[in-house]
């Protein structure tokens, strides 16, 4: 699994869009492509986006949920506390007195 994540947060267009789902949950590829757009003048075409979306979903960092004809995406910080786990808090607790 740390693999898949450090794929998905390897390329900086995907950690752009991870950023933009934490700052405004609940996102259709739409909104996302016009924040993009706008906000990063990241000017890839939905497709693109889409293909980008999918590596931080697959790694478990995105979740998708469908309303109607609607899919929105989520973040989901929680495959993050593997690496925590990993390397962050062991380092921690040997400098801790």
């Amino acid at each position: 699994m740390a693999d898949e994540i450090f794929k998905a947060l390897a390329d900086p267009t995907r950690r752009v869009i991870l950023d933009e789902l934490v700052e405004r949950p609940g996102q259709t590829l739409v909104e996302i492509c016009a924040r993009l757009s706008m906000k990063h003048r990241i000017g890839s075409s939905r497709q693109a986006i889409s293909q980008h979306l999918a590596v931080p979903e697959e790694a478990g960092l995105v979740r998708s949920r469908r309303e109607g004809c609607y899919k929105f995406h989520d973040p989901d910080t929680a495959p993050l506390e593997h690496v925590v786990e990993r390397w962050i808090r062991p380092r921690r607790k040997r400098a801790d007195p």
